[in-house]
């Protein structure tokens, strides 16, 4: 087998100059930007469960965990940043104290190894925004992990580097003590926005990193009056640029993988008053049932220099198996953004014409496709709705309602409205469309009807670039107030009106009438925080 590379600015940085010991981390031998062979040759060595696949991807075991922790999430609760957070259920107060106590725990623990992995890179390809960032950890595959993922610095970027603006200290492989104050498990994952720093414990589940550095974007652009999104984003030839919303499963990264359009990323980006930024230099795409025939450009992004993670495989082969979740459902790839062969790089282009709200409606009674009023599109944003299929635990039969504020709750920092505001002031100023976008069930809910076909969510998206939607006949849904074309090339007409599905036209009025009751019930949380024309623009 023969295993090409594409070359990165990442390098073998062992020189005795660099060292921790402003940290109080006395371990001496130091990979900084380490090439990717030799992080290969150390993870196959040291780390258990580490192989390599049949196409050269590293194969790695991320442990018990094998996705992110929320409720061990804690951010120090300081008097300058507070103000700003909105506190809850997502945004859990730590005191500095305990802070403090983790972080002197996880350094206890890197004094503890052999040696230790340091990336220092970039997160943001807009120079004016983008932060330094330094990661500290143990594991091999967590050092690639994070190249992959963050924008690596040429070799003169790196050597003046200088001081990071947030360091994330990895001692994920050691637990923390369930008995400090505040800790709610042996994982705890803690930042705090004063000391610009990111403690991990307890979890080896490399997704924390990435996801704790976004948190840290969320929480500093809005000072900037940029938004910061959970979406991908893609670019027409004629510089029109689409963001893509979604929570896990709507397709958010396969369908900005789009070979008429160059990807700018896949998850996490910043709306500036000059444009769109990726704050990546990578992507994480899920794997579980990838194939060739419907994500070619995922399924070819996986080679040396990939990190595949959780995924089954043969051990006398290394050929994977992508349908495997005998580890987890979450199984993910992590490469960098230009092993997808059609990219804007540098990562960066003008502003949004179009925003699609991504939601995989297990109900099966939203519309495929229909066109949102600014007002609404604030309303589905803060809503932030996708539904999952009905689970194994007793008494569970139908779909369940996830509501996730802003399309990523789970990372953002401010009260909903602030971004929400945000993106309906570059809306206006820019002349934006809003589109909401079914990827869910059609002709009944989960269980009675079946998946929209992807071809036709990839026409429906087609058909936005092209403007194919412009001048067509409409209708409005009575309930939502969505407006429906009714007609959409290469789709059905039949499948873009949801009821014209259904065979048990009662059991449509029934199930759409459950699905307005639980979005009303779900905004009865943010109606103090928004205006009242957003507060109108759901269901009634």
């Amino acid at each position: 087998m023969t295993i090409t590379q594409t070359p990165k600015t990442s390098q073998n940085q062992q020189d005795m100059s660099f060292d921790l010991k402003k940290y109080g981390i006395n371990v001496e031998k130091i990979h900084r930007n380490e090439s990717v062979p030799n992080l290969y040759e150390i993870g196959l060595v040291s780390e258990k469960g580490t192989a390599m696949s049949d196409v050269g991807a590293l194969l790695v075991f991320s442990g018990e965990k094998t996705g992110r922790s929320p409720k061990d999430k804690r951010i120090v609760a300081h008097p300058e940043s507070s103000r700003y957070i909105d506190w809850g259920n997502v945004n859990i107060g730590l005191d500095e104290h305990i802070f403090m106590i983790n972080r002197e725990r996880s350094i206890d623990f890197l004094n503890t190894r052999e040696r230790v992995f340091v990336v220092d890179a970039f997160a943001g390809w807009d120079p004016k925004y983008r932060i330094k960032v330094r990661v500290i950890c143990t594991r091999a595959y967590h050092a690639l992990f994070m190249q992959n993922m963050l924008i690596m610095p040429t070799a003169e970027e790196l050597a003046n580097f200088g001081e990071p603006d947030y360091t994330i200290f990895n001692g994920g492989a050691f637990p923390a003590n369930r008995y400090t104050s505040k800790m709610t498990s042996k994982t705890s994952i803690d930042l705090d926005l004063e000391r610009q720093e990111i403690v991990i414990l307890g979890t080896e589940y490399a997704g924390e990193m990435k996801k704790g550095i976004f948190s840290v974007m969320n929480y500093l652009m809005p000072h900037k009056n940029v938004l910061p999104m959970h979406c991908s984003a893609n670019v027409g030839e004629a510089g029109d640029v689409s963001l893509l919303f979604g929570l896990s499963g709507t397709g958010k990264t396969t369908l900005s993988a789009d070979p008429q359009r160059k990807l700018i990323g896949d998850d996490e980006h910043c709306w500036t008053d000059d444009g769109v930024f990726n704050i990546e230099g990578g992507c994480y795409a899920k794997a579980i049932d990838l194939s060739a025939e419907k994500e070619p450009d995922i399924f070819k992004a996986i080679r040396f220099g990939t990190v595949l993670e959780n995924v089954g495989f043969d051990k006398a082969t290394g050929k994977v198996d992508y349908t495997d979740v005998s580890i987890t459902e979450n199984t993910r790839a992590s490469y960098p953004i230009h092993f997808i062969e059609n990219v804007q790089i540098p990562c960066v282009a003008g502003h949004a014409r179009n925003i699609i709200f991504l939601t995989c409606d297990a109900f099966g009674v939203l519309p495929p496709v229909s066109r949102l009023t600014p007002e609404q599109a604030s309303y589905h944003f803060i809503s932030g709705y996708t539904a999952k299929v009905a689970g194994t635990e007793m008494g569970v039969t139908e779909p369940q309602a996830t509501f996730s504020a802003n399309f990523g709750a789970a990372f953002m920092m401010w009260h909903p409205n602030k971004y929400a505001e945000l993106l309906s002031e570059k809306m206006k100023k820019h002349g934006a469309k809003a589109w909401l976008v079914n990827t869910g069930w059609t002709g009944g809910a989960y269980g009675t009807g079946s998946r929209i076909k992807l071809k036709f969510t990839r026409a429906i998206i087609d058909a936005i670039h092209n403007g194919d939607f412009d001048n067509v006949e409409t209708i409005v849904e009575p309930r939502f107030g969505l407006e429906i074309p009714t007609s959409c090339p290469d789709v059905p007409a039949e499948v873009l009106v949801p009821q014209n599905t259904w065979s048990d036209k009662a059991s449509f009025d029934a199930t759409l009438e459950k699905l307005v009751k639980l979005f009303q019930k779900n905004f009865t949380q943010f109606e103090q925080g928004v205006n009242d024309e957003i507060v109108a623009a759901g269901p009634k």
